[in-house]
């Protein structure tokens, strides 16, 4: 697997869990605020390296009706607010290479969609910001190809390159997850696991239109802990104090008052496999 290295003041691939989240789409300046505090009050009292996640843009979404968030300028400066504010490294998604550089003024980690996850001159550009890039398994791609994404990574000169597992598409409006995925990305990059959106279910709400993407987020610490005991290096959650109100994947997102007890049973199941593995 690769070297460690730092995003901020978070160390990925160091051996601590680390938490990603935030809410899917920035919605306010006011509300991503507030769930940065929220979030780091629950991760700093539990010793959670933590990095903060929000979209500027969702240029994904099922619907042209959807809510896509505040758009580049906007969406930065809330984001730079938050980072100097808050104190907190950020992580934020780009659709387009002409958003890269500014974009690399701001996030600490500039994250490829799943599904752009083999668009070449994407993860280039991000990688030549020399900014630490994730990149997300596509839905439709197998672990081992993920190889060749890091390379393209790699190869333009940045080493700071990690993966994450959003579950994989079963036929139509659903996903599972293959915990083989995880122990496969990690040979070559450390590797996160998406709690959230691996209990999406894709455009299955709704109808044509008006369609919208499910989900059953009653399974998210259930495949938390299996992703955990398999050893990954970090978790990415959604998290949003009032999901049935969220403007993009309330429908999967983990509510902000379960936080704590999730974290807290995380961090119980790496201490147990860590206790079995230096015990034999």
């Amino acid at each position: 697997m690769s070297v460690a290295f730092q995003a901020g003041d978070v160390r990925i691939g160091g051996g601590n869990l680390f938490l990603i989240a935030g809410p899917c789409v920035i919605e306010s300046e006011d509300h991503a605020l507030r769930m940065a505090e929220i979030i780091k009050g629950v991760t700093r009292s539990l010793s959670v390296p933590f990095i903060f996640k929000a979209s500027y843009d969702k240029a994904n979404r099922t619907s042209v009706r959807s809510f896509r968030g505040p758009g580049l300028a906007e969406g930065l400066r809330i984001l730079k607010k938050v980072k100097d504010e808050v104190k907190l490294p950020i992580l934020t998604d780009v659709h387009d290479v002409h958003d890269v550089a500014k974009v690399a003024e701001v996030a600490d980690v500039i994250q490829i969609p799943a599904f752009l996850c083999r668009q070449t001159d994407l993860i280039v550009a991000a990688a030549m910001t020399e900014r630490v890039v994730n990149i997300k398994k596509g839905q439709f791609v197998s672990p081992g190809d993920m190889r060749s994404a890091v390379e393209k990574c790699k190869t333009a000169g940045n080493e700071k390159v990690f993966l994450t597992e959003r579950g994989a598409s079963f036929g139509y409006n659903n996903l599972v997850v293959d915990m083989r995925s995880l122990a496969i990305m990690r040979r070559f990059a450390p590797v996160v696991f998406d709690a959230t959106h691996s209990v999406q279910l894709p455009s299955a709400s709704g109808d044509g239109e008006h369609a919208v993407s499910g989900g059953q987020p009653e399974f998210i610490p259930v495949l938390a802990r299996a992703a955990v005991a398999a050893g990954v290096d970090g978790i990415f959650m959604e998290v949003h104090d009032n999901p049935k109100e969220a403007k993009s994947d309330g429908a999967n997102a983990l509510e902000s008052t379960k936080l704590r007890g999730v974290l807290k049973e995380l961090l119980a199941v790496q201490r147990a496999v860590e206790s079995a593995r230096t015990s034999t």
